[in-house]
Formats: structure tokens, C-alpha cells, sequence
């Protein structure tokens, strides 16, 4: 699959996601006031909030397949990093909404329709499922983040059947409702943050995962005539799209046709290492370069 036809996919799968999403949250909430369930109006605050995610998550994600141009030379692919870092902090805000909702109804129990929780739940559960897996082969940020929200919901629900379960033989824990709410918005605070983390690291233009300059420069000074190679700077532009410059020092005695099969065969060991663009300067090995005292 091309880049292109990956991010058509992406698309198709958030717009899929982001109506599923939405739909069902209308139905959770007014569940949630029926049954006075904590679980419920959390789940269903949760996933309106992931559908407004969504909603951006879509949107951005169909910008960023604008190609480049004379504002945005390298494209807006960085317009599908956005949408995710909108999602992850709607997360965490809704997060925290329902930890303090639940902290209130541990202190002050409310009663609870346990039989229409259990019902919702097993709903939920659908919905949810069949959206996750729809988001599970996604490759992007934008599509891992809003498959957290999604995850999030089903193990939402999975605890409101749980819950509701216990609730019918023992109506007295009723407190695990808000308990069990707590729980699952602090793993899944855990998790977002965790990869948050990545994404601001690509916003930063620090080296992708997995890649290493060390090993690169190695393979690279290989190539016959490369004598040394300094200034290497590399960093993607939306964590898929991976971009590199360099300053390669050749021997002296080398022609015209030689730089230009120097620049293919590196070019060849850098598509190899999943690098997608890159820029290379070659110097003759008398010629002065200011970057060349750099350490990298």
C-alpha cells in the first residue's frame, strides 16, 4: 500500500469510527440519566468527548493529505500529529472530569438500575469493539490515538458488565461503579500520556523510533569513496514520513558521474533504513565546510 492509498484508508477509518462514536454516545448518555449509572454517563461523556476528537481527527487527517506547496514545503502531513495531540488532551480533560465525578458519588452513593446497565454494557461493547477493530491496523498517530479512545470505551464497558453483574447479586457494592470509573481513567491517563510523549518528540524533530545515526553513518562510510560524513540531521515529519540531511566528504580525484553515483547509492541505503527524503551535499575532501567541526 503507498503512502497515498494508507492515508485514504486512515480517512475511511476515522469518518467510520467518528459516526459510530457519536451515535452511540447520544445513546449512552440519556442511558446513563436512566440508569444512574456513573459508569454509563462517564462512558458517555467519554465517547462524545471522542467523538468531537474524532471529528477534528477526520478533518485534519483528510488536510494532510493536501500535497506541498509554497507555505507548506514539505506538505501537511503534520496536520494528522495535530489532531492527535487534540485528542490525547481531550482525553486527559475528561479524564479528570470523571475521577473527581467518581471521588463525589464514593463519598455520596446513588442508587443504580443495574439491569439497564448490564444492557448497555453488552451495547457498548459492539459499538466499541467493532470500531477498534476497524482502527486496529492503523499505522498513523491520529489513528492510534483514536483507537486509545475507543479502547478506553470497551474497557469501560467491559467493567460496567462486570460491575452491573456483581450488582445484581449483591446490591450493596453499588460503590464499585464510581470505583471501577476511577480505575480505568488512570490507565488510560497512563497510556495517553506515554504516547503523547512520542508525538511531542516528533513536533520537537528529535531522531525517530528505532533509528540510529551511529549505525547509519557505519553503513554509509562503506561506500567507496565516502571518507567521512558530518552535519547528519534526521527527523519525520508525521511519524510514518521520515527526513534526513547530510554532508558526505568524498577523495578528491572522483568525477561528475561518480558524485552521482555516490548520491544513488546512498540514497538506496537510505530507503532501506525507511528513510523517505533526503538531502545530500557532497564535498571534496580540500574543499572547507563550516558544519564540518559538528559532531554529528
Amino acid at each position: 500500500m503507498t503512502g497515498k492509498e494508507h492515508k485514504d484508508y486512515s480517512v475511511q477509518n476515522i469518518r467510520f469510527s467518528f459516526f459510530l462514536n457519536f451515535i452511540f454516545a447520544v445513546i449512552e448518555i440519556v442511558g446513563g440519566f436512566f440508569t444512574n449509572s456513573l459508569l454509563i454517563i462517564s462512558n458517555g461523556i467519554h465517547d462524545l468527548g471522542d467523538s468531537i476528537s474524532l471529528g477534528f481527527a477526520w478533518y485534519l487527517e483528510k488536510i494532510s493529505l493536501r500535497p506541498s506547496n509554497e507555505e507548506y514545503t514539505y506538505g501537511y502531513r503534520r496536520f494528522s500529529l495535530l489532531a492527535s495531540l487534540i485528542s490525547a488532551s481531550l482525553i486527559i480533560a475528561t479524564s479528570f472530569i470523571i475521577i473527581f465525578e467518581a471521588i463525589s458519588r464514593l463519598i455520596t452513593p446513588v442508587e443504580i438500575k443495574t439491569q439497564g446497565v448490564l444492557i448497555f454494557g453488552c451495547l457498548g461493547i459492539i459499538f466499541n469493539g467493532s470500531a477498534i477493530l476497524k482502527l486496529l491496523k492503523g499505522k498513523t498517530y491520529n489513528e492510534r490515538f483514536a483507537m486509545l479512545h475507543l479502547l478506553d470505551d470497551l474497557l469501560g464497558w467491559a467493567a460496567v458488565i462486570i460491575v452491573s453483574i456483581i450488582m445484581l447479586i449483591n446490591k450493596k457494592l453499588s460503590f464499585l461503579d464510581p470505583l471501577f470509573s476511577i480505575f480505568i481513567s488512570i490507565y488510560l491517563l497512563y497510556i495517553v500520556i506515554k504516547n503523547m510523549k512520542d508525538v511531542i518528540n516528533i513536533f520537537l524533530q528529535s531522531v525517530p523510533k528505532n533509528m540510529n545515526i551511529t549505525r547509519i553513518k557505519k553503513i554509509l562510510l562503506n561506500i567507496k569513496p565516502i571518507k567521512e560524513i558530518h552535519d547528519v540531521h534526521i527527523w519525520s515529519i508525521d511519524g510514518d514520513y521520515n527526513v534526513l540531511s547530510i554532508h558526505i566528504t568524498v577523495n578528491q580525484n572522483i568525477s561528475i558521474n561518480d558524485y552521482n553515483d555516490i548520491k544513488k547509492m546512498v540514497r538506496s541505503v537510505l530507503i532501506g533504513e525507511n528513510i523517505q527524503h533526503a538531502t545530500i551535499e557532497i564535498c571534496n575532501e580540500n574543499e572547507p565546510c563550516m558544519f564540518k567541526e559538528k559532531i554529528l
